[in-house]
């Protein structure tokens, strides 16, 4: 028979589903408070009086797994009246262009940023008196969701209503800075300004940044965490792991990806597999010879293993690849962009006729770099250390920073 204390004890944990949720602590045990989080401890004064329209997705999430969208629809500190969806959609599941709608739940519209506009329009803004920003980002320059909020701090200051971003951890951490930086002519919607591709900044912070390097002159807040350092990863913070792209599924993906997505347009990165940005490959690649080279370019907080894979969707759909799982053995050692630019050049050197190189230099960006990949070469941190734009980037990035 089960003691009585143990059977208690069971019967405890399984209630606790069932309890109220309530706000955690800044003080729990390894947990970080994200801005919602901060907000809501503040009773959501910041935004008292405010008719609100709401930038987010699926994972702006308080810690206790609340919705933004619930907490800010249920407050009667402010009037939420308006939600906006980013790429992926305001469930975070699109792969494809989104179309507005209305949420089912709060009977709010959801206007959609990445369909038949990437900005609010001033219709959509139109009774708003603030515009709040919370999505989870990952650290990368050619991730969508960093230049939608950019271009929604752009058209707030024109509408004359302040911007407020709810921060959250950069899942990939704030104190390295890697890659080339954006060419001022290759900026899109895949990289709004010149910036290095592992930039090393929190949503709150590229906003600060972008707001002044930019003069966008948006009434900008930040609702800054609490608990967050530069050193720490996703893992060092409490946070549960939430897909923020419907192929971003890991920390582990988000590490490698400001390196492996490089050559997202030239080969498969794996979309379409259960490992996107963890195994690359190509119908023309033999895994033996691809694994060699890259173990011979001593990279270090990395390892190859062969193999052959078929994606189901995306780049060489139905077709069996030969490549590499890559196998992160140190987070700390490894440069995610040294990867990249390394399997670049070990793609140009084995398969020069059927690696078209030229497809890498949307999401590179930098035109330097790309000829020195060209022409045979290994791209290092030294070629993009002492670029002048760089040396700007790292000084004029100090001003923004919100944590130590």
């Amino acid at each position: 028979m089960m003691p009585f204390k143990c059977f208690l004890t069971i019967l405890l944990f399984t209630a606790l589903p069932l309890l109220s949720p309530s706000p955690l602590s800044a003080q729990s045990p390894g947990r970080v408070l994200n801005g919602i989080d901060v907000l809501r401890e503040q009773n959501f004064a910041p935004l008292a009086g405010k008719r609100i329209g709401l930038i987010t997705n699926h994972t702006g999430l308080a810690m206790d797994g609340v919705s933004t969208i619930d907490l800010l629809f249920r407050t009667d500190v402010c009037k939420l009246t308006a939600l906006f969806s980013p790429e992926h959609g305001i469930r975070g599941t699109a792969d494809e262009k989104v179309g507005s709608s209305v949420d089912k739940a709060t009977g709010l519209p959801v206007y959609s940023l990445y369909g038949e506009t990437r900005r609010p329009t001033r219709e959509m803004l139109r009774g708003l008196d603030a515009l709040v920003f919370d999505i989870q980002d990952i650290g990368t320059r050619f991730y969508t969701y960093a230049t939608t909020m950019a271009y929604a701090m752009e058209e707030a200051a024109k509408a004359g209503i302040p911007f407020y971003v709810l921060d959250r951890p950069n899942p990939i951490g704030g104190l390295k800075i890697e890659g080339p930086m954006l060419d001022a002519n290759k900026t899109s919607f895949t990289g709004y300004m010149p910036m290095p591709v592992r930039h090393g900044m929190t949503m709150g912070e590229l906003a600060r940044y972008f707001n002044a390097e930019k003069r966008i002159g948006a009434e900008l807040e930040v609702i800054a965490m609490k608990g967050w350092r530069r050193s720490y990863m996703l893992w060092d913070t409490g946070q549960v792991w939430v897909n923020p792209s419907p192929n971003m599924r890991s920390v582990t993906a988000a590490i490698l990806y400001p390196g492996v997505g490089l050559l997202e347009a030239a080969i498969s990165v794996g979309r379409g597999t259960e490992k996107p940005f963890e195994i690359v490959g190509a119908p023309w690649i033999q895994p033996d010879r691809f694994t060699g080279l890259l173990r011979e370019a001593g990279l270090s907080g990395v390892e190859f293993v062969p193999l052959y894979f078929t994606p189901d969707s995306s780049r060489y759909k139905g077709v069996r690849c030969g490549g590499v799982n890559i196998i992160i053995t140190d987070p700390e050692k490894l440069n995610s962009i040294s990867l990249g630019l390394v399997m670049i050049s070990v793609l140009r050197k084995l398969y020069p006729a059927e690696f078209e190189i030229d497809r890498v230099y949307d999401l590179l960006g930098n035109n330097e770099i790309m000829q020195v990949l060209k022409a045979g070469k290994t791209s290092t941190e030294e070629n993009w250390k002492k670029d002048p734009v760089f040396t700007h980037f790292i000084e004029a990035r100090q001003f923004a920073l919100i944590y130590n």
